[in-house]
């Protein structure tokens, strides 16, 4: 018995070989690109994890000692920054995409849009003006009536410039690029599937409960991760906003005595850095490049065991 012949492959027209070589070409670039930054942080920051800790700004007992409380800080304003901004970015997505008419929808979504433009400087000088004499008698009340609660703890900060303040900034700024992006998630979700859940009588809060949240989980994930990412990179912001105290680990959101960022921390000292100083402060841009990759890479984690779900099951 003869098998038969398999079918030749069909003949790639010259367009679709511009196209799938250009998608290559660009997808090598960004690794190469990736690459090239890891490699050039790695080769720049050896000098620092090898040298003296005596040597380096401050005399910190070791490098890690150095970077440890610019690494807590950066991580912390981003936390609190994505507390703050999740539930209201989430609200407005929804709203924009299931409950806004359709006008009102069209220009709340170009106010986004818009919004994700600003460039940070103009948030940063509306947090030093603005936002911290706004919330010096808020943080006066809370350290008076909440002081026993350790997030409050005595003393208050008299300028307002804490690491709460920088934070509600943080969350001002991923508030747009986290709506955006969950907007256009909520709104691919399956017709067949809103429609499904109120013929059987639910709610449009409970449609969207049952058929849009989880849809549009992993994207929202993703759309988290892109704010996150940004606050954890934010340098004007925290070297505008906050009032820092080098080598501090606390959790008081209130005090005069905040946690650096990396971020901030390479902004207000490369100028005047130099020697082992500069290569110290690399460094530091290599922890967080990492933190940032393990941040992302968790992420991708969780996407991965919800793409299973989809609009074709």
């Amino acid at each position: 018995m003869t098998t038969a012949s398999a079918s030749p492959r069909a003949k790639l027209r010259p367009a679709d070989r511009i196209f799938s070589g250009s998608t290559l070409l660009a997808g090598s670039i960004i690794l190469a690109a990736l690459a090239a930054v890891a490699i050039f942080l790695i080769a720049q920051s050896i000098p620092a994890l090898v040298a003296d800790p005596a040597d380096l700004k401050g005399s910190p007992a070791s490098f890690w000692a150095y970077v440890g409380p610019l690494a807590f800080g950066s991580v912390w304003a981003a936390f609190l920054a994505l507390i703050i901004a999740l539930p209201i970015a989430y609200g407005i997505a929804l709203f924009i995409s299931h409950y806004a008419p359709r006008r009102v929808a069209q220009g709340l979504g170009y106010i986004i849009d818009l919004l994700a433009a600003v460039p940070s400087v103009v948030f940063g000088l509306w947090g030093i003006k603005v936002l911290a004499p706004a919330v010096t008698p808020l943080y006066n009340w809370l350290v008076d009536n909440v002081g026993w609660f350790p997030l409050f703890t005595p003393p208050v900060s008299g300028t307002g410039r804490t690491i709460l303040t920088v934070a509600i900034v943080l969350a001002v700024m991923i508030i747009p690029i986290i709506t955006a992006v969950s907007r256009e998630v909520f709104l691919q979700t399956p017709r067949l599937h809103e429609e499904a859940a109120l013929a059987l009588g639910a709610t449009r809060w409970e449609m969207i409960q049952v058929a849009v949240i989880p849809f549009g989980r992993p994207g929202m994930i993703s759309a988290a991760m892109l704010g996150l990412g940004r606050a954890l990179g934010e340098t004007m912001v925290v070297a505008m906003v906050l009032s820092p105290s080098p080598g501090l680990i606390t959790f008081v959101l209130t005090g005069s005595q905040n946690s650096s960022t990396i971020a901030g921390n390479i902004a207000l000292n490369f100028p005047e850095a130099h020697g082992i100083d500069v290569n110290g402060l690399i460094a530091t841009g290599l922890i967080l490049f990492v933190i940032t990759l393990v941040i992302n890479s968790i992420a991708r984690f969780v996407i991965n065991r919800r793409k299973a779900f989809s609009g074709a099951n």
